[in-house]
């Protein structure tokens, strides 16, 4: 059975796709995919299925995120990120941690964001970054996101560190933008690291080497996480949520589950 749920660490560097290109490659199961993408500069749980796991990526794309962040207040860049180029630079004011933080505060609840160019969202079947490199920008509407809670990590030299524990859809990067233009100046991310996906966290996440180095040791790991989704969805066959931690750890051929 190729049905796994992998709960990888995505490094810096590669797209959301070159990690589904890679595990394709190391596992040989030809049907991989993800439950929702992180920009190549942000790191942390990249949520990767195979097999007849994909068939529930919509339930982890759909679920709360954690990010962990971290904002340079005094440029904003074009993509509102690190890899992008700086646009404007503006006076950072004095400002306390306190203040900081109540300003963090003050987005919490729910919040209409405008989708960043530089994003994978779609409109009209093209992605926004494919306009964004060709030095087209082009109206989009704001969209509703919830944000249960902002909260300040620490706050040096023009540096904001920051945890947002928020719903599906958001854009941290719009986020830093407008915590920045709050305080009075301009910003933009530097660090964006993705805590925990649903029910999948960075406790129990692995860098692709160190599943590459454990041999076939992350497929009972990767098993388990398949079926810990399917309870959780409700989607297996003949077994009601009371005996739902009665089903068997490994793959097992007898198991029943809905395609």
């Amino acid at each position: 059975m190729d049905e796994s749920v992998l709960v990888i660490d995505k490094a810096v560097g590669p797209s959301s796709f070159d990690v589904v290109r890679e595990v394709r490659h190391w596992t040989r199961i030809k049907k991989v995919g993800h439950a929702g993408s992180l920009d190549p500069f942000a790191t942390g749980v990249l949520v990767v299925l195979t097999g007849k796991a994909t068939k529930l990526s919509n339930a982890l794309i759909n679920a709360d995120k954690r990010y962990q962040a971290t904002l340079k207040l005094g440029e904003a860049t074009d993509s509102m990120d690190c890899t992008g180029s700086k646009v404007e630079t503006q006076e950072v004011p004095q400002l306390t941690a306190d203040r900081v933080a109540e300003t963090l505060a003050s987005f919490q609840g729910e919040w209409h964001q405008v989708p960043p160019m530089h994003s994978a969202k779609k409109v009209k079947g093209v992605r926004l970054y494919e306009l964004a490199r060709k030095n087209i920008s082009i109206e989009r509407k704001p969209i509703a996101v919830m944000l249960y809670e902002v909260k300040l990590l620490s706050f040096l030299n023009g540096l904001v560190k920051f945890e947002v524990h928020c719903s599906k859809g958001t854009y941290i990067r719009s986020l830093g933008d407008e915590i920045a233009r709050r305080l009075g100046t301009v910003g933009h991310l530097t660090e964006l690291r993705r805590l925990s996906c649903g029910s999948f966290s960075i406790d129990q996440s692995l860098t692709l080497d160190q599943l590459k180095q454990g041999g076939s040791s992350w497929q009972s790991e990767a098993y388990r996480n398949y079926v810990k989704l399917l309870s959780a969805e409700g989607v297996v066959r003949h077994h009601n949520a009371s005996k739902i931690s009665h089903l068997p750890t490994e793959p097992n051929s007898d198991m029943s589950f809905l395609n």
